[in-house]
Parts: C-alpha cells; sequence; structure tokens
C-alpha cells in the first residue's frame, strides 16, 4: 500500500523538523516553519536522539552544530524526506490533482507591480490552490530559499547560488522618472549624461537595481550621488512626486503614476536599459504539479493575459 499511516507521517514530520533545525540553526526559525513551539522542536531533537540512541547536536558549543552522528541523520533525513516528497508528487500528478499551498517570497516591486495579473490568471486556472506572498529584501528572499521557508522566490538580477536554481522570467525596462514639470521631463528621450547636475534618488546601496544604476553610472563616467536613499520602490517614487529629485526605476513600477500625471516616464536616447527578473528554487526539491503549473504561468507571456 503506497499511502502513508499516521505514524509515518509523524516519523516524517520529525525528519522535516529536524532538517529545518539544522538547515536554519535555529530552533526558533524551525518552530516558525513548522508552526510549533521552541520547546517541541528542542524536545523532538531530544526526542529523536534517544530513539536513535545517539547525540545529534554538540550542545558544548555555542554555535549550532551537529555530532557525525547527527550529521549522519541529517543526511539520512534529507533522502528520506526526497523520496515522500517524491512519492506525493506522483500519486498528485497520477491523480492529476492540482492543488496546496504554494509559498511565495519576493521583493516588494515584482510583488507589487509585476507578480498581480500572473498570480490571478493562475488562480482562476487552479482554483485549489493557495498562494501565500511575503514581501522581503532580496538577500532575505535567498536566505528563505535556502532554509526551505517558502517554495519559489522572485528577484531582480538574480545572483548565481550553488543550492538555488535560477528560471528566467522576465526583463523589465529601467526608464527615469521625474516630476512632470522637471525640465529632464520636457525634451523626450534623454542622453544618460544629461542626469549630470541634477539631483538623483536612488535605493539603498545594497539593493540590487541600485547597484545595476551604479554600474551604468561608472560605464558613463558620471558621478551622481544620490541625494536620497530609500529601500523600496513606493517611496523613491513618493520623492520623485514632490519634485525632490529623479530616479531610475523599472518601468512596470510606475504605469499607474504615468497614467495619473503624476510622474513622467523618459527612455535613454540610443540605449535600451534592463532588469532581469527570476523565479527561485531550491535545487534538487521535488515540484509537485501545483508548482510546475505556477512556473508555466510565470514563464507565459503577459500579453497573454
Amino acid at each position: 500500500m503506497l499511502t502513508p499511516t499516521v505514524k509515518d507521517r509523524m516519523q516524517i514530520e520529525n525528519f522535516k523538523i529536524f532538517a529545518d533545525l539544522v538547515e536554519t540553526k535555529s530552533f526558533s526559525k524551525a518552530a516558525k516553519l513548522n508552526s510549533i513551539t521552541q520547546s517541541a522542536v528542542s524536545q523532538q531533537a531530544r526526542s529523536m536522539e534517544r530513539n536513535f540512541k545517539a547525540l545529534m547536536i554538540d550542545r558544548s558549543q555555542k554555535q549550532f552544530n551537529l555530532t557525525r552522528e547527527g550529521q549522519r541523520i541529517y543526511e539520512a533525513a534529507k533522502e528520506i524526506l526526497h523520496v515522500y516528497e517524491k512519492l506525493e508528487s506522483e500519486l498528485q500528478e497520477m491523480k492529476k490533482v492540482i492543488s496546496g499551498t504554494i509559498r511565495i517570497s519576493t521583493i516588494y516591486s515584482i510583488g507589487l507591480h509585476e507578480l498581480p495579473p500572473y498570480i490571478k490568471k493562475f488562480l482562476h486556472d487552479f482554483p485549489s490552490v493557495n498562494v501565500r506572498v511575503e514581501y522581503r529584501r532580496s538577500n532575505l528572499v535567498y536566505e528563505d530559499i535556502l532554509h526551505n521557508s517558502v517554495d519559489f522566490g522572485l528577484v531582480a538580477f538574480p545572483q548565481r547560488i550553488r543550492q538555488i536554481e535560477n528560471i528566467p522570467f522576465r526583463n523589465d525596462t529601467l526608464v527615469l522618472i521625474a516630476h512632470p514639470q522637471h525640465p529632464l521631463a520636457q525634451v523626450g528621450d534623454v542622453d544618460i549624461k544629461a542626469l549630470a547636475g541634477h539631483k538623483f534618488i536612488g535605493f539603498d546601496p545594497d539593493i540590487p537595481t541600485r547597484k545595476a544604476v551604479d554600474q551604468i553610472f561608472r560605464d558613463y563616467k558620471l558621478e551622481i550621488t544620490p541625494v536620497m536613499e530609500f529601500d523600496n520602490i513606493e517611496t523613491v517614487k513618493r520623492a520623485v512626486e514632490i519634485d525632490h529629485g529623479v530616479a531610475i526605476v523599472p518601468h512596470a513600477t510606475v504605469v499607474q503614476e504615468v497614467k495619473q500625471g503624476t510622474l513622467v516616464a523618459i527612455g535613454f536616447k540610443g540605449k535600451e536599459f534592463t532588469r532581469p527578473l527570476a523565479i527561485l528554487h531550491r535545487k534538487g526539491r521535488v515540484l509537485t504539479p501545483a508548482m510546475k503549473k505556477f512556473i508555466e504561468v510565470l514563464s507565459a507571456e503577459q500579453s497573454s493575459f
């Protein structure tokens, strides 16, 4: 019989809790991932140690460390979890079931301005699937993927990380935005070098789009220091709307403001700058039928919506 028993499920859950503990190196994070208390995680680990008659966690160290036995149990737990997830996925495919919950971690600009039409289509096509979206800074999206806190991450300018699979999503066009009365808003497309001498509003230095804009300035030998720096697209737009400066942002994030006439989006003369977006998931992760369909929807052309 292929269907797991209640006891089997409990053992699988024990292995998952332990694997989450090892990967996050945190009892509190493992507890949050599994919707249990921190004390329950600790009790679960001690119960497994009694069951295997082996010390799994080296409690003599301040930092979280596994013993040799603990490392081997973790490796076996990952193998067991992989087989179990693969079995569940195969059974769903055999039954042609598209259901479950998909957890997404995304940066604000994608989650607020790029993702909604895709999610709308996905939920229309697959109403039995729940989609949960968390808005995070870029570095935390990668952490969420590495810790298996979410199924997918969505980021701009994706980094190459050995444990993470990158699937191209789409390319944004970067545009200059300005107040409608700003001098640069009156001339149509602008030469990138025309930004010299104008107040510039940027993202925080650790944000990938900021790093890309800084590289553009270096390529064109422009020395531009932002007069303001913000950690999210919405605040950048508000600062430009009150004419505190100009900014370079993804075009998709300002469609509404341009339509309302509170901002002007300006292209760059003779050059197009783009921002690549990617879907992330942990390498080796078993993708359920619902996850596969979600990737298919995100890989479709937006014009088809």
